[in-house]
């Protein structure tokens, strides 16, 4: 059974992540990191799929970074992306059944 403790946290931890997921073009970037050979894409490679300034990607790829979606790791001029497996894991938890967002009310009639 989870402590009333660790639903906190999770739900804590869950919220963080759905804000940072909470616009299309980062739910977008993370299925492009994703979706690329290791999980893990270039800036430069990401870029050439959104029609926007860079520092507006910048701006998403950041929000992601800090929310612990994506890590970043600079190699020269570039920065490259990758997915967080644990923060992907933590939103599965939050959702599966039994999780902090599970249906109560089936339960107790």
């Amino acid at each position: 059974m989870t402590s009333p403790d660790q639903t906190l946290l999770d739900s804590v931890t869950a919220a963080r992540l759905f804000k940072a997921l909470g616009d299309p073009i980062r739910v977008e970037l993370v299925g492009l990191v994703r979706r690329t050979e290791g999980q893990e894409a270039c800036f430069c490679d990401l870029a050439d799929q959104f029609d926007m300034p860079q520092s507006s990607l910048s701006h998403h790829l950041k929000i992601l970074v800090n929310a612990g979606v994506l890590g970043r790791e600079r190699r020269g001029t570039w920065s490259w992306y990758r997915i967080d497996n644990a923060a992907i894991d933590a939103l599965a938890a939050v959702l599966a059944p039994g999780g902090p967002l599970r249906d109560t009310s089936a339960c107790c009639d």
